[in-house]
């Protein structure tokens, strides 16, 4: 048992302490408020002159997949054989040994959303996993979580090289309608079955992947950065009747009335970095102010490793600096990101039944000099700052 006191502690939940309590019990918060007596054997934590938050999420990112200091022995993101591998689990590629998850935790990000790249039309599987652990299959908190769709100038720029399809934009589109009718002409041919041998389809592990999208337990996740690229990966959603998430948004700036009409959850980023390519041009921290002030629900991310995931409290610190409010950019790497990707009943927030995963910091999280004093994952302190 661990007992968090004299706290100001953001809870995310709409009320917050100026000094407060926090009880934890067997990886879970048992309690919030003001004071908390301090029960028998509670190991205690004074957060005195600090502030408490949630665990910070990034919502979009390839961590484990892409391997620090390493090159292609350690880069496991993308399979650029064929365009359609929606079959990929990111939990077959992830090391939890990559060093880039204990700076990751370290730095206060407890819960991530990590999968394959944008190379392909369809990548595979996204899984939502705690960043502290040395098994995978023990950090897991959703997986599947999503399926990773792309658009724009990767995947073809990925098989013109390999002189095959999709070369345009048009193919991408052709090919993700094409894989998604496949699926959903093999989804009524088992249910029509009931489970009878005889009637039943050959397994095709590329069609059983793509059920839980059809089905609407979890959303397609669309790489689009230009506007006309998000709103293909709308079209598409609405023609199958499936959720999706929009990653990237680039041009989002160039499009909020018509964003906000759609009422699509928007995963925005990385705003940090150079304009690499050319769907990169309107890249700006402004898109996320933009957005986010016309009261579009939204999670800021990394793209690790894109941008370190560590910087991940930077990228909303500039979204602030560019006109975003700072309760919006503290919801965007917490409770925001953990609705966005359908985890909230377990992280994002401080309330009682959620899991312990707790940051202290010695001043505003926002702040480049701040540091990260203490962090719990499930209840447990995977990191101490030894520095008075």
């Amino acid at each position: 048992m661990i007992l968090i006191k004299n706290g100001k502690i953001i809870t995310m939940e709409g009320k917050n302490y100026e000094r407060g309590s926090i009880l934890i019990k067997a990886g879970k918060i048992i309690d919030v408020k003001e004071e908390i007596p301090v029960p028998e054997g509670a190991e205690v934590i004074d957060a005195n002159g600090m502030i408490v938050m949630p665990g910070i999420i990034d919502a979009h990112c390839h961590l484990g997949l892409i391997e620090d200091s390493i090159g292609f022995e350690g880069t496991d993101v993308n399979e650029t054989v064929e365009p359609i591998t929606p079959q990929l689990r990111a939990i077959d590629g992830i090391n939890p040994f990559d060093v880039n998850f204990k700076e990751a935790y370290e730095a206060g990000v407890t819960t991530v959303m990590t999968g394959p790249g944008s190379a392909n039309v369809i990548g595979g599987q996204f899984a939502v996993i705690k960043t502290y652990g040395k098994r995978i299959d023990d950090m897991i908190l959703k997986s599947p979580a999503a399926i990773k769709v792309a658009f724009g100038e990767n995947p073809k720029r990925v098989y013109n090289s390999k002189g095959k399809s999709p070369k345009t934009r048009m193919a991408t589109a052709a090919l993700l309608r094409e894989t998604l009718t496949k699926a959903k002409t093999y989804l009524e041919k088992k249910e029509r079955a009931q489970g009878s041998l005889d009637k039943i389809p050959d397994t095709d592990l590329k069609l059983e992947a793509l059920i839980p999208v059809l089905k609407k337990q979890i959303p397609l996740k669309a790489h689009v950065h230009r506007a006309d690229d998000v709103f293909t990966a709308i079209r598409i959603a609405k023609e199958f009747d499936v959720n999706i998430t929009l990653d990237h948004v680039t041009e989002g700036h160039l499009i909020v009335e018509e964003l906000k009409e759609e009422n699509i959850p928007l995963i925005v980023g990385p705003s940090f970095g150079s304009r690499s390519k050319i769907e990169l041009k309107e890249k700006s921290f402004k898109t996320v102010g933009a957005l986010s002030n016309a009261g579009i629900k939204l999670a800021i991310m990394t793209d690790h490793p894109v941008i370190p995931l560590k910087h991940i409290t930077m990228c909303a610190a500039y979204a602030v600096k560019y006109g975003m409010k700072k309760e919006e950019a503290l919801k965007a790497i917490t409770i925001n990101a953990a609705e966005i990707i359908g985890v909230s009943d377990r992280v994002g927030s401080i309330k009682a039944n959620k899991d312990a995963d707790i940051v202290i910091f010695n001043g505003d999280p926002l702040n480049l000099m701040t540091e990260v004093k203490c962090v719990l994952i499930d209840g447990r302190i995977v990191y101490k700052s030894e520095k008075k």
